[in-house]
Parts: structure tokens; sequence; C-alpha cells
């Protein structure tokens, strides 16, 4: 435009002129190269069909889950806390009343023992001190460490051929079920 303002440049010379062109047509050609597709050597070009519109509804959909899972995570967090508290207290107090029963068994065998050294056979004698040495070796201090569980299955086993040596029918199912059944004949 002679006289006027120009809002473009068109001077051909100008690089940034030059560079702005060059971007816009590789722009319109990645476009159109998206927009179609090829189905075979020599065939016509079919327009793809443009699966993005379903994308705003997909996003809407993470987000909302992602808000609801940090929500969830947030308000379970405290929740989570005092239940595994809750079932951790209940589950220490069942694994020290049974180790107390065993310990409480234990101290009336060796009583028994301290008072009259052939009350009981060298076997069962022995089955006693084992039995002893297992309680002890409990890690009461210690409830994640892994073997709790074994160690308390071989208490159990040792405990059970005590008895059975001695001819007892005493069993630990919480509370004594010698116990049950003599409150029953009451």
């Amino acid at each position: 435009m002679a006289g006027g303002l120009s809002l473009r440049n068109e001077n051909p010379q100008d690089p940034q002129t030059e560079n702005n062109q060059r971007h816009s047509s590789e722009q319109w050609k990645r476009r159109k190269k998206n927009d179609t597709q090829r189905e075979g050597p020599g065939e016509t070009k079919q327009p793809k069909i443009d699966a993005d519109f379903l994308e705003p509804s997909v996003l809407l959909d993470e987000t909302h889950y992602q808000e609801g899972y940090k929500s969830g995570y947030n308000d379970g967090l405290p929740s989570g806390k005092e239940e595994g508290r809750q079932v951790g207290l209940k589950m220490g107090f069942q694994a020290g009343e049974e180790l107390g029963f065993y310990q409480g068994c234990l101290d009336v065998w060796m009583s028994a023992t301290c008072i009259d050294q052939n009350a009981f056979s060298a076997r069962v004698r022995k089955n006693i001190e084992q039995l002893a040495a297992l309680v002890r070796s409990y890690p009461l201090s210690d409830p994640e460490n892994e073997q709790v569980q074994d160690m308390m299955e071989k208490i159990r086993l040792k405990f059970r051929v005590i008895t059975a040596s001695l001819g007892a029918k005493l069993e630990y199912e919480g509370r004594l079920a010698s116990s049950k059944q003599e409150i029953e004949y009451l």
C-alpha cells in the first residue's frame, strides 16, 4: 500500500516473514496429513474420522477419578490408622493372653518339679524346659517379626506334646476349654 499503513510486512527478503510463511505451510501440511489417511497404494484418500470428540469427557472423568481418589485417601488415612490401632491392640491382647496361658501352665509344672523331682518323667521335664525356652524367646517387643506365627505354632505343638504325655486335657481356645466344661456342670 502506497502512502498507507500496512499491517503485514510483505517484504519477501525479511527473514521473519519468510520464517512465518514456512512455519504456517508446514503446519497446514501436517494438519492435512493427519486429517486424511491412505487406504492403500493408488487409492484415493479418505477423511480420517476424528475420535478426539470424546477426549473432553474422558479427561473430565479422569479428573473426577483423581479428585475422588485423593479425597478418599485423605479421609481414609486417619480412620485407617485408628482401625489398624484397634486391630493391633486386639491381636496383641490375644497373643499375650495365649502366651500367659502357656506361661501359667509352665509355672504350675515347674513348681511341681521343684517340690518333687520325680513328679514327671525325664522326657516330660525336657519338653517342659523346651516349652519354657520357646515362650521366653517369643518376640513380645518386636510385633513385626515375620517368625511370630511360626514361633507360636511351635509353642502350641510343644504344649500338645506335654499335655498328651501327661494325659491332661488342656486346650487354649481363647479361654480354657476344660473350664467351659466345668462351668456347665455347675
